[in-house]
């Protein structure tokens, strides 16, 4: 059995036993976590979803918080200016290793939903909203507000 799965803006097509570098996750090494965005299950049957396949799901195991292999951004500006610039990046990365494709009952499973960092540094930013300040009323326009309407 297999299944199209969607994280972290990419589509993967996974079966049991394979090992995939997604986008980092928030999870810790060791970890089982599920993945609830499918796309599509396949088998015997194959099942596609009208966005997502409902009740379906991907479950894995965390292997290790990695980074992806170097980028260099390099922009060099030619005849009068002369100048040159070199930029690199390498890309926060999770390898999970996909250990269960669940076509149904992926709600009664218990198992925590994969979520991206940014995702749980917004959630954890959001969970205490700071309280809403009213500013003083402004005791010169209070004043002419109600002699108008006198």
């Amino acid at each position: 059995m297999y299944a199209v799965l969607k994280t972290g803006g990419k589509q993967y097509k996974v079966q049991a036993g394979d090992v995939l570098r997604v986008e980092k996750l928030d999870a810790i090494a060791g970890e089982k976590i599920q993945f609830n965005d499918i796309l599509m299950v396949g088998g015997e049957t194959v099942t596609i979803g009208a966005p997502m396949v409902a009740g379906a799901a991907v479950q894995a195991e965390v292997i290790d918080q990695i980074k992806g292999e170097k980028t260099i951004h390099f922009v060099k500006r030619r005849r009068k200016h002369s100048s040159q610039r070199t930029k690199g990046h390498r890309q926060q990365l999770t390898l999970v290793r996909v250990t269960e494709v669940l076509a149904s009952g992926a709600e009664s499973t218990g198992v925590a939903a994969a979520i991206g960092t940014a995702h749980a540094r917004r959630a954890a930013h959001n969970t205490a909203a700071a309280p809403v300040v009213e500013a003083p009323a402004k005791p010169k326009r209070a004043a002419k507000a109600a002699a108008a309407t006198e």
